[in-house]
């Protein structure tokens, strides 16, 4: 179902049903996170409204031999591109690039 299709004035009849309402169609702009640049701070993560933003047991090694344990992917079919973590990133390894469908 899609935001669309939600009854007038928004009314939620039913609990935990964010999961069914994937707001990702919303987003004009979408992050991209530059795994090279990102410092594993977990500040996009926290401050992301929508926690859409996951932290992966995926080993990440940078070009210059740095190897991090973690990776950070971000949930498209929910992010909504509000540009936060972009914002929030104090070395800014995440760009608002042009949603393109």
């Amino acid at each position: 179902m899609s935001w669309r299709e939600l009854p007038i004035g928004g009314i939620i009849l039913e609990a935990g049903n964010s999961v069914k309402r994937k707001t990702g169609d919303w987003r004009v702009l979408r992050p991209v996170i530059d795994q090279e640049r990102c410092v594993r701070c977990y500040i996009c993560w926290m401050y992301c409204p929508d926690g859409v933003i996951e932290i992966r047991d995926t080993p990440y090694r940078t070009k210059a031999g740095r190897i991090w344990n973690i990776t950070f992917e971000i949930d498209y079919d929910y992010c909504k591109g509000c540009g936060i973590c972009a914002q929030e990133c104090p070395v800014k390894a995440i760009e608002l690039v042009e949603e393109v469908k």
